[in-house]
Order: C-alpha cells, then structure tokens, then sequence
C-alpha cells in the first residue's frame, strides 16, 4: 500500500507562509514515496469557517503547484461519525459533561491560584478545575434537560489507566530535538474538551476520526501540536484505530520570532502573490527552494 499524507486546514482565513510551507512537505512526501496526498477542509467551526476562504485554499494550493486527490473531505459532512466515537468513549465510562461557563472557570482557577499557580497544559492554558465528574447522573440529566450549555471531556485519568506505555514514531523531530520513539503523557493535558452542546467534535477527535477514516499513515505537521499527539495517541488506542507515524516540523516564524497565524493576521499567500511573489520565490523563502 502507498503511504498516504493529508494536508488539513481551516477555512478560516487566508493561508499564509507557514500553510505554504507544511502543504509543500506534504506534497514532496508524496512525490517522493509514490504516496497519495489528501487535501481534508476542517469546517466544524460554524462561527469563524467561511466558503469564500475555503475556495481561497483550493486557488492557494493550485496556485503553489500542489495536486492532491479530490474530492476533499469535508469535516462538516461527517457529523455522525465523530458522534460514534464519541459515542464509544461514552459507552467506556470516558465522557462527562461539565457545565461551567469559561468566566466560571476563570474564577475558579484564580480562586485556586491564591495558594500557588495552578497547573497548565503544554501549550499553556490552565487545566479544567472544576469538580464536574462528580455531579450525580440525576444531577446531570436536570442541567442537560434544562438547556444548559455544556463541554464533554474526556477524564483523563480513567482513560490513562486503561492504557499503559503510551508511546509514537517521531520521523521528525520535537520542539527540544524528541525523535524516533517518544513516550506520550496525555495527562499533562488534564480533562480534554472532545464535543460542545453546540458542536459535536473537537480538534483532537475529529483529527484522530478524520486521519483513521482516511487511511492516513504518515501525518506531517508543525512542531506546534507535537505535544497534542499524547491526546491523539491516547484517544486512538482508545477507540481502536491504527497508529499513523508523525513528523512534526520547525515553524515558520515572523520577524520578531513568533510563529504565523491567522489570528495576528500575518501576510497571507494571496497579499504576496498580489505584490509579485511567484511559486519559486514562496519555496525560497520557506527553505525549500
């Protein structure tokens, strides 16, 4: 079987250097291992997802000299089969439903934090601190009933203690040099968040659906979600999915050494091909020329 590789963006905004960058890896990948390249738009946000960007994304790639295999897959399509793992992370005793708003966390992590700081994840967001789990089913069913908004986490320590020696294949390589076999710590995480009232998924099970569904074997991405591969990991064994291998790579970053998003508007592909920029010249400027 050809290994299989999948770009997959958000459509909500324009693509930038960084975009141009990660896709390229994974479209040489491809050329090089006679492998397939799938091109997946993750659209479950509602808010922030519009049509005019995604068309954008398509008109990017092309523009960069990228093919990939149509049609692309669209997360918003393929509700039901998030539910169903959800659904099967419920049926393990997995799943909780917390109903605090993020102003009640807030407040609840400061009121901790006055006997010290209060643990945070890898990328630095405060772990969940309520006492959700032990809300009684009764408890849970009147909130849920009532029309309360609600997070489905995962609990973390239950789903740790039924896997042991987490580990991944890094072909890449980590934020501090972490290659080869690199051992996972999803609970350095805390209670994930996997679905909202009014969203179905999350990040980290529609990646982990998406990339199973899709046959996906060698996933190439940036060093910014090195760390989450421990909920990914996790949440496969979990759900009974194949074990792809990772290469997480360098970041592109700005000026002033921060990396680009969308969300500090750094200069999009389509601003630098207005100005001049060709396909050879974005290869360059991104180490790949």
């Amino acid at each position: 079987m050809p290994p299989v590789f999948r770009f997959a963006p958000s459509p909500n905004g324009f693509l930038h250097l960084g975009h141009a960058y990660s896709a390229l890896l994974n479209f040489e990948r491809a050329r090089e291992t006679g492998g397939r390249l799938l091109l997946r738009i993750e659209d479950i946000d509602a808010t922030r997802c519009r049509p005019d960007y995604e068309t954008a994304i398509y008109e990017d790639l092309a523009w960069l000299g990228i093919s990939w295999e149509t049609p692309a897959r669209r997360q918003s399509e393929h509700l039901a089969d998030y539910r169903a793992a959800l659904d099967k992370l419920s049926a393990l005793g997995l799943v909780y439903p917390a109903f605090e708003s993020r102003a009640e966390i807030a407040r609840l992590i400061a009121a901790r934090e006055v006997d010290g700081p209060w643990p945070r994840d890898p990328d630095g967001a405060p772990l969940y601190p309520g006492d959700a789990k032990s809300l009684s089913a009764g408890e849970r069913e009147r909130l849920i009933t009532s029309g309360a908004p609600y997070a489905l986490r995962l609990d973390m320590a239950a789903a740790c203690r039924r896997v042991a020696g987490l580990t991944w294949n890094e072909l890449g390589a980590g934020p501090d040099g972490e290659r080869g076999i690199v051992s996972a710590r999803p609970e350095a995480w805390g209670d994930v968040i996997l679905a909202r009232k009014e969203t179905p998924t999350s990040y980290h099970l529609s990646v982990v659906v998406d990339d199973a569904h899709q046959g996906v074997s060698e996933i190439v991405r940036g060093q910014d979600l090195f760390h989450a591969t421990s909920v990914h990991r996790l949440l496969q064994i979990l759900l009974g999915l194949a074990e792809p291998a990772y290469r997480h790579h360098a970041l592109i970053r700005d000026g002033e050494g921060r990396k680009l998003s969308k969300s500090s508007r750094s200069t999009g592909l389509r601003e630098l091909r207005a100005a001049g920029a060709t396909p050879a010249g974005i290869r360059r400027s991104v180490g790949l020329g």
